[in-house]
């Protein structure tokens, strides 16, 4: 556990790794200027919040368009490699520290401030003498989250973005389906806020014990001090009006910024991305902004490999671009009008697993996909990986359903994001498998992936989880997608409320996207269970308050797949 913490720490904090092997364009061209620092500059905000901003920039007379790095990690002092690579080759490179990090003023109350923020600060920079006006910006994680916020705010200045693994919507990060991301936002919030007294070896220590902590407002208690912010999240489950700080929402139409959205089929903000892109690239937005939009998906976590290596699977050397030399002819073209051929690329550049090829598209999702339904079957058996479930195209005719019991006491536990093997987990009788026929010739599976579950509960709240796994000959079950839905958030994110026991739902589950060609010889399989625990929190069964409630009970599961009640996971075929 602490290591698979300190990895998914490491993978927030330093999403982007330098030196990355090229696999796109040609060699980055050497630097032009010298650069010149200006560290430590107070910029003022709208409420006189001053913020610590470090500026790099030609050291030369004239005016340069601005690349703006606004981070919550530290803006890097002297001699930042990116602000001097940058600079190096004719940009004005500004790096801030975000409101309360670093030597920034203010009280960090994380995402909240960051959409006039960054208003604010891109007129500031406009504003400069040694400024065109123009400005880019770029980053990843939450530093891709500070390019989106203020560009549904419609600044003139903004031209273009470079986002990396980023998200949409806080709260649709924070929570997924309804069940609180704790791996991911627990770990965080305590990362970003620990005193210095104590260690990030302590810390990870203590993770254990903080998950599983209840009720869930008081896990900063188990950790040893007050998170505020992450305790307006765990009391807002719901998307309501607390979140709007904090969400692009109908914002996208007012944006006129080109965009290069950037993210892997394992990130843990590959949703965000691709909604992202979509949205933009709608026909809500500007005829000739849409046409300013691209997507590159690759087979990556949080962070890019340097080798290929993901998990237990090898992509290969050419599955790893050099992201910083994309940027660069990115901002060329988009900033200084140098035509270098980018914008005459495919707009969607993918990266499909199994064939491990990289290959161009016109659009997201695929206009060509044809959505398959793969239905669930079994005797009423499906309990493990030796039991009796099948997958197959066929409806389901008179079956009987598969039946299981989830204890929040002992929950199913989560394996990396990475695509890594799910056999030791399907031991378990609370895990139900169905796996298709051995595949005559290969299948591609690229776009959205969706489950469709009908069951019924002994709670009156409960949650249904679902992967897509790709099963090698050797007997290797390979995740590649998954989600889980929680039962009272089954009609949205909004107006949430419990189930009657004993009654049967359907439950669509969103597992987000791959790209994966199921090759010959390989199989197809779909797990159900209720838990994923700690990627997720644990649902208590009781029908109590979120993050208020500590008392747990035992739900008894039924999953159907009959005529009736056809459960499925709906997959999108490539032919």
């Amino acid at each position: 556990m602490p290591r698979r913490l300190l990895t998914l720490l490491a993978a927030i904090l330093f999403f982007l790794a330098p030196g990355m092997p090229c696999a796109f364009g040609q060699d980055n061209p050497p630097a032009q200027y010298k650069v010149l620092e200006e560290l430590n500059v107070s910029v003022a905000m709208r409420d006189g919040i001053r913020l610590s901003t470090n500026i790099y920039r030609p050291d030369t007379s004239g005016q340069f368009p601005a690349l703006l790095i606004r981070s919550p990690y530290g803006n890097g002092g002297s001699g930042n490699r990116e602000g001097h690579f940058f600079a190096g080759r004719g940009y004005a490179v500004v790096i801030q520290d975000t409101r309360g990090r670093a030597e920034s003023e203010g009280v960090f109350d994380a995402f909240q401030p960051e959409a006039l923020d960054g208003l604010d600060t891109q007129e500031w920079v406009a504003s400069q003498p040694w400024c065109t006006g123009k400005i880019g910006t770029l980053g990843g994680s939450y530093v891709g989250f500070t390019q989106w916020l203020p560009a549904a705010l419609g600044s003139p200045h903004l031209v273009t973005m470079f986002p990396v693994v980023t998200f949409a919507d806080q709260h649709d990060m924070a929570y997924y389906g309804g069940a609180a991301r704790l791996r991911l936002f627990t770990a965080w919030s305590l990362e970003m806020t620990h005193p210095y007294s104590v260690t990030r070896e302590e810390l990870e220590a203590r993770m254990d014990s903080v998950f599983r902590h209840l009720p869930l407002i008081e896990q900063d208690r188990a950790a040893g001090w007050r998170v505020s912010f992450l305790r307006d999240w765990l009391s807002h489950p719901e998307h309501d009006s607390y979140w709007d700080r904090s969400s692009i929402g109908e914002g996208y139409e007012k944006i006129k910024a080109s965009t290069y959205n950037v993210g892997g089929w394992f990130d843990i903000c590959l949703s965000g991305t691709l909604i992202n892109f979509m949205s933009m690239t709608s026909s809500a937005v500007d005829p000739e902004v849409r046409a300013k939009q691209k997507l590159l998906i690759g087979p990556w976590v949080h962070s890019l490999s340097r080798d290929g290596k993901v998990g237990e699977l090898d992509f290969g050397p050419e599955s790893v671009p050099s992201l910083q030399q994309t940027e660069l002819r990115w901002f060329d073209n988009q900033l200084k009008g140098v035509d270098n051929g980018i914008m005459a690329e495919a707009p969607v550049k993918i990266f499909v697993m199994g064939a491990n090829v990289w290959r161009e598209e016109q659009e997201w999702p695929l206009a060509r996909t044809k959505y398959t339904s793969y239905y669930l079957h079994s005797g009423g058996k499906a309990n493990t990986g030796s039991g009796d479930g099948t997958l197959s195209t066929a409806l389901p005719k008179a079956e009987a359903p598969d039946n299981f019991s989830y204890d929040p006491a002992d929950p199913v536990p989560s394996t990396p994001d990475a695509p890594t093997d799910q056999r030791k987990l399907e031991t378990r009788p609370d895990v139900l498998v169905f796996t298709s026929a051995v595949l005559k010739k290969p299948l591609e599976v690229t776009g959205p992936v969706e489950a469709t579950l009908y069951a019924s509960s002994s709670a009156p709240n409960t949650d249904f989880t679902a992967k897509l796994i790709d099963v090698y000959p050797d007997g290797r079950a390979i995740r590649l997608c998954d989600g889980i839905i929680r039962a009272s958030f089954r009609e949205g994110s909004t107006g949430t409320s419990n189930i009657e026991p004993g009654k049967v739902y359907q439950y669509k589950i969103d597992l987000w996207a791959t790209s994966n060609l199921f090759l010959q010889d390989h199989r197809i399989r779909v797990e159900v269970s209720s838990s994923n625990f700690p990627r997720f929190d644990r649902n208590l069964n009781t029908g109590g308050t979120f993050a208020f409630d500590s008392t747990l009970a035992v739900a008894k599961q039924t999953i159907y797949h009959s005529r009736e009640y056809p459960s499925y996971i709906k997959l999108p075929v490539i032919e």
